[in-house]
């Protein structure tokens, strides 16, 4: 089994809450870090019919069947088992009674928020990381390799193809979680619209462009968006608030949490299609950009990441706050360092006084290169 990151803050959240909750994508290993880490709680899913009627009709009864030391999966199909699950976790008062997981982050949250704020932690478990990937020896041999196939742990572990397992999430997992929050009649809409999101990545997100395109209301494009970000398909990344005077661009940029959910969206079908694909440097960018997603949620933290842009076009693609020190981030696909990348973050720079050793880009080539503008990383190495 490959060794997750996110281990160490779970067992340590553990022992200082009552309850524990998991949440993030279908697929990315949460029962299975669990059940691995807990091998002496019982383990129950709500996504079984029976286990989920006893639940909702007689949620004592489950409780006290289930008094401690319980792993519930796919917590969010019962929501009112929460109100019963505060009275009795406030009775017994100890530390590691349950650890919940769940997959729909909107359903969940909105259970946790009205009955057990302050009692539980809540950590989020993505797909693999680069690190853990390298760590498990499952790394893909090329960047391309990489961005295709994603990071979800089925695809290492059963060794299925990305272009077989991609299809079957979208219409298994995406179409139903969706279902559960709100009733979309039009679902080859949906999916249309999950792929013009695809089509954009990287890109200014542009509300009223996407619902032109896919012919429904703005309205229901918000809609739908906010369904994608609680499913954890997509995220946006915010832009900087720091303006120095300037006129900055203030709608966030679109990401996908998998390329390999991306480029199957794209209808890539090889690592070899893409290497001469238009969005081959946006998906690099994108890849990047999920590992420090990634990192923060592997530490229990919220991300502090944002981009910049000014109306003129001056960029920084990723900007990392680290208490009151920022951190700047150009992100290239192309293998050979060229003084361009360090542009926008030079203008920056001489804007925000900050140093070149808080500036970095990330490249594909092999050589890490110390320049007197900052400092350019290989992915290699990342």
């Amino acid at each position: 089994m490959i060794e997750r990151i996110l281990k160490t803050k779970l067992l340590e959240m553990v022992a200082k809450y009552p309850v524990v909750t998991v949440t993030g994508p279908r697929q990315s290993g949460k029962s299975t870090l669990l059940k691995s880490l807990f091998t002496d709680y019982q383990y129950v899913s709500l996504e079984d019919p029976d286990m989920r009627l006893f639940a909702q009709n007689d949620p004592r009864g489950f409780l006290n069947t289930y008094p401690d030391r319980t792993i519930i999966d796919e917590v969010q199909r019962t929501p009112d088992l929460f109100s019963y699950l505060q009275t009795h976790i406030d009775k017994q008062n100890r530390e590691g009674m349950y650890l919940l997981a769940g997959s729909h982050n909107f359903l969940l949250m909105q259970s946790i928020g009205q009955s057990l704020a302050g009692r539980t932690a809540i950590l989020k478990l993505l797909p693999f990381s680069h690190r853990e990937m390298s760590e498990g020896g499952v790394l893909a041999g090329t960047i391309d390799e990489e961005i295709f196939k994603g990071a979800y742990p089925r695809i290492y572990d059963k060794g299925i193809s990305p272009v077989d397992f991609y299809p079957f999430y979208i219409q298994t997992y995406i179409e139903r979680d969706v279902r559960l929050v709100r009733n979309i009649g039009d679902l080859s809409k949906f999916i249309r619209f999950i792929k013009l999101c695809a089509g954009r990545i990287g890109q200014l997100l542009n509300i009223s462009s996407l619902a032109n395109d896919c012919d429904i209301a703005v309205s229901t494009a918000t809609n739908w968006l906010s369904l994608l970000e609680a499913s954890y398909i997509i995220y946006l990344l915010k832009p900087d608030h720091h303006n120095f005077s300037k006129r900055l661009v203030k709608t966030p940029k679109l990401y996908f949490y998998d390329t390999g959910l991306a480029c199957s969206l794209l209808e890539v079908r090889s690592e070899v299609q893409l290497i001469a694909h238009y969005l081959r440097g946006s998906l690099f960018e994108n890849l990047v950009i999920n590992e420090f997603v990634k990192e923060s949620f592997n530490k229990g933290e919220e991300t502090q990441l944002t981009f910049w842009r000014d109306k003129t076009g001056n960029e920084v693609d990723l900007l990392r706050t680290i208490g009151n020190k920022q951190f700047a981030y150009e992100i290239k696909s192309g293998e050979t360092f060229s003084a361009k990348y360090f542009k926008g973050i030079s203008y920056w720079s001489k804007l925000s006084g900050a140093t070149p050793d808080s500036c970095f880009a990330i490249y594909t080539g092999s050589n890490p290169i110390k320049s007197s503008q900052g400092e350019v990383i290989s992915w290699h190495n990342f």
